[in-house]
């Protein structure tokens, strides 16, 4: 069986004036992070198709990467920022180290794709052929598939005195080519964009729909084939494909927003014309063309990646949709918890005991019931809910609205600025105000990303509050293919925090503690630091310790150094971060005793859980924040304890334990900063496999 050499950034051990090796920089662990996605799409063990999916992913995190996280580095080269980070680096330097990181994970993504996935899926039945390789009759059917199908809605833009460079939209795909006049001539750089809003990206030769057996041939190729007839009697050079990512992070000042609506729509408007920070050409693009777009997009040879390959790879996610169910993932259906079947007395259940989920494996559905019960419940008065990424027809909304036609007290916090998401989440907020449910748009100058739903119900001459706390979005979409957990609980102490923290969301309310939950940004990171130095003490009096973490991302420096000291004092640490993690792990004398790994496979790691030994005396949080800086200190964040032993046993003996125990899925961080995968053969034991072939 292989064993994949990591495609992870080589770290900079330390030197008299180089970075130290404390802390591995944000955005080298970022691309370690999208590497080892590219080690999925490399895996011969996958199924086919799933490794081109891992392949599209591969692509659409780095269009995001630059959109957002080199675009801020490239401001601060721009502002002439020269302040070295923890990691001894300057914007420059980072920015460096970037380009020469991206550059062979390029090139191994481009071999992999033409040279081992589309001749493979071309073996399976649908054969991706270039146009040379078209025949005569094939070139014929392609050009008047062109001429009726395509030449009405392209628009060719020539650049002139009286033409000026026209605007190229954010990863769009087009053809940049040269067009002179016979006559005079007088040559011209010209572009074409590629709609692939209206077109396919695969074009099946001879008509009819994609699907195995058919050969298909890129759009962009049909196109490049019939310029001429967009330029008549003009001579048309060789057209070359080209791609422009743009700055997509949109800054909004609250504090200066009199209608945040209308702020972050405004943001939303100008995402589209962003400054570009990318330009992806096609290998071989000749001077003429390269230097047009350089001029016109003001960008310099160093932002210029060349692509051995197509370009938008990601849109070739159209052979995703194949009906070839044996190269795919084996389906599987979430199992639903016996006491949430047909008619059981949800409240009762809550109220009885904690109850855990755990997606994709336990159904979604009990969550999305809950809420659809409490608004047809007459006892119920009131629901609460946060909402910070949802689906395109979600039935949590559905049910809000439902519950205020029912005359229940209906709040929704909608976060508008969940990255991506916010025009989906102006629609909810919309809709939800038009049916009447008081929707707030959290805390100024914080994101409200806490995954937390709140039902009052009265009972007898009480009113009884019960809580959903989730790791993941009130998405049933997202819910099928994240790994999240999410806790039903009717104990008074948390369902009393998680009211008091409504109403500071809400409200105009600021609560100088909580009973039970850790709440972000002010009380979060105290505890966690506050539960970290509580091992070490019992590490140093000799005691036994022990700390394991899973979670998305640790960068929070704070939290590193905190560890770095729980490990020199002899606490035992394991840490499961998918992303990205600054601290390095094994370093003598500093990280001894951390083991770092990261495990990436068929569904997206999001669970975040925090377990500490605690004298004998486990304490289990489980929540919606990572120890990063932004969770800690720029968002609302909610972690809470998990206080049913039974629960804190199964997290603890089953979840992490299995964690711990994968080798199929897991890469291993060592001193040096770089990630090894462990797996040795087929038999590694695959922590997917397992959790979905057994029952709690």
């Amino acid at each position: 069986m292989t064993n994949f050499r990591s495609l992870a950034p080589e770290a900079s051990l330390p030197t008299e004036n180089g970075p130290t090796n404390r802390y591995v920089d944000r955005e080298l662990s970022w691309l370690a992070f999208n590497a080892r996605v590219l080690e999925e799409a490399q895996d011969p063990t996958n199924p086919l198709l799933e490794r081109l999916r891992f392949l599209t992913i591969f692509h659409t995190n780095l269009d995001e990467f630059f959109m957002i996280r080199v675009s801020g580095i490239k401001e601060q080269i721009d502002q002439g920022v020269e302040t070295r980070t923890p990691e001894g680096m300057t914007p420059r330097m980072r920015w460096s180290a970037i380009r020469e990181r991206v550059a062979p994970l390029i090139e191994t993504a481009q071999r992999l794709l033409s040279d081992d996935l589309l001749p493979a899926v071309g073996r399976v039945g649908v054969r991706v052929v270039d146009w040379s390789e078209m025949s005569t009759a094939d070139r014929k059917w392609a050009d008047q598939w062109f001429e009726h199908r395509v030449a009405p809605i392209l628009t060719p833009l020539a650049v002139g005195p009286t033409h000026p460079f026209p605007f190229i939209s954010n990863l769009s795909l087009n053809l940049g080519l040269e067009v002179r006049a016979p006559d005079s001539g007088e040559t011209r750089f010209a572009r074409v964009k590629v709609p692939l809003v209206n077109l396919p990206r695969l074009v099946p030769i001879g008509g009819g729909r994609l699907q195995a057996p058919c050969r298909a041939v890129l759009v962009e190729q049909i196109i490049a084939a019939n310029l001429h007839h967009l330029f008549p009697g003009m001579d048309v050079g060789e057209p070359w494909t080209f791609r422009v990512t743009r700055d997509a992070d949109i800054e909004i000042r609250e504090d200066e927003a009199d209608d945040l609506i209308s702020t972050i729509q405004q943001g939303l408007r100008q995402r589209r014309f962003g400054e570009a920070i990318r330009l992806e050409v096609q290998r071989g693009t000749p001077i003429g063309v390269l230097s047009a777009l350089l001029e016109g997009l003001e960008l310099e040879l160093d932002d210029v990646q060349e692509v051995p390959g197509p370009l938008a790879v990601s849109r070739l996610s159209e052979l995703l949709a194949l009906d070839l169910p044996d190269l795919k993932f084996r389906p599987y259906s979430p199992r639903l918890p016996t006491f949430f079947e047909g008619d059981a007395d949800l409240f009762a259940v809550v109220r009885q005991r904690d109850v855990m989920l755990h997606h994709p494996f336990d159904s979604f559905m009990p969550v999305v019931e809950f809420v659809r019960r409490a608004a047809r419940d007459p006892h119920v008065v009131a629901i609460k809910q946060t909402l910070y990424r949802t689906s395109g027809d979600s039935p949590i909304v559905a049910a809000l609205e439902l519950a205020v036609e029912n005359d229940k007290q209906v709040a929704a916090v909608v976060e508008l600025k969940a990255r991506f998401d916010e025009h989906n989440n102006i629609v909810w907020a919309r809709r939800l105000e038009e049916a009447g449910v008081h929707v707030i748009y959290g805390v100024p100058g914080l994101k409200t990303h806490a995954k937390l739903m709140l039902v009052v119900r009265r009972e007898g001459d009480d009113l009884v509050r019960y809580a959903h706390i989730g790791t993941g979005n009130y998405n049933p979409s997202t819910a099928r293919i994240y790994s999240d957990l999410a806790l039903f609980t009717a104990n008074p102490a948390i369902t009393a925090d998680v009211a008091d923290l409504f109403n500071r969301l809400t409200g105009f309310a600021r609560p100088k503690g909580y009973r039970q939950l850790l709440v972000a940004p002010s009380h979060l990171e105290p505890a966690i630091l506050d539960l970290i130095a509580f091992e070490a003490s019992e590490a140093r009096a000799g005691r036994p310790a022990r700390i394991i973490v899973k979670c998305n991302g640790i960068t929070a420096r704070t939290v590193i150094d905190a560890l770095y000291d729980a490990s020199r004092a002899g606490v035992v640490i394991d840490l499961v971060v998918r992303g990205i993690c600054a601290l390095i792990p094994e370093v003598p004398g500093m990280s001894d005793n951390i083991r770092v790994r990261s495990i990436v496979g068929r569904f997206l790691e999001h669970e975040r859980v925090f377990w500490f030994h605690r004298a004998g005396d486990p304490r289990c949080y489980m929540g919606s924040a990572d120890l990063m800086e932004r969770n800690l200190e720029r968002r609302v964040e909610v972690l809470t304890p998990i206080l049913s032993p039974e629960l804190r046993g199964w997290l603890r003996d089953v979840l992490l334990q299995r964690y711990l125990e994968d080798r199929a899925r897991t890469r291993v961080m060592g001193a040096d900063a770089n990630y090894r995968r462990i797996r040795v053969d087929a038999s590694d034991p695959d922590v997917h496999l397992q959790f979905m072939t057994s029952r709690r």
